[in-house]
């Protein structure tokens, strides 16, 4: 298997996830409600999977090497395109989280900024992935021996096998931190 074979089956996943995501965005515009923990569920998947997983290994190991080639002077801007695409993904979830949160808190002009971001996600994703999938990764292939696309590959699974750990140590983390949080009242409390 050559690096790109996991990064287009990623893609395969990603794309199955962001039909589901046109779906909800089409509720949302007909029905006029969401279901917030689908939403909570899709940005887990964005954030862990597409996110950290997929464009990890793309931007910490695929991008960092080729940084290190005589790219063309079109596949350095396209790889640059590309970086560009995975911080408007990040921005657009980090929206989608703030108006899942504002709609949970009642808000119901949220749905609007829901719409919104969903509609970002379903429009930009599969363009993105067509770039990657069609252009950029049969590129890339003329930079690397042999050797460097095996290596690549190993890389890119020992990644894979390091997020599960860290997505749930941030977990524990964060359970940790919230438990903290309220010690100082419980403490408090008993005093009185």
């Amino acid at each position: 298997m050559q690096s790109r074979g996991p990064l287009m089956i990623e893609h395969r996943l990603i794309e199955r996830m962001i039909a589901l995501l046109a779906q909800t965005q089409k509720r949302i515009e007909t029905n006029h409600e969401v279901d917030p923990f689908f939403i909570d569920a899709a940005v887990d998947f964005i954030h862990i999977y597409a996110d950290r997983t997929h464009h990890g290994k793309e931007e910490d190991i695929l991008f960092k090497i080729l940084g290190t080639r005589d790219l063309s002077a079109q596949d350095r801007m396209l790889m640059d395109e590309l970086i560009q695409e995975h911080v408007l993904g990040r921005e657009t979830t980090r929206e989608l989280v703030e108006a899942n949160a504002r709609y949970r808190n009642g808000d119901r002009a949220a749905l609007t900024a829901l719409a919104a971001s969903l509609g970002t996600l379903v429009s930009f994703y599969p363009k993105h992935i067509e770039k990657e999938d069609k252009v950029f990764f049969p590129a890339y292939m003329a930079y690397l021996s042999m050797e460097e696309d095996q290596s690549m590959l190993n890389a890119f699974w020992e990644f894979d096998r390091k997020v599960i750990h860290e997505k749930y140590g941030a977990v524990v983390q964060e359970l940790e931190r919230r438990r903290q949080g309220h010690s100082p009242r419980v403490t408090a409390a008993a005093q009185m």
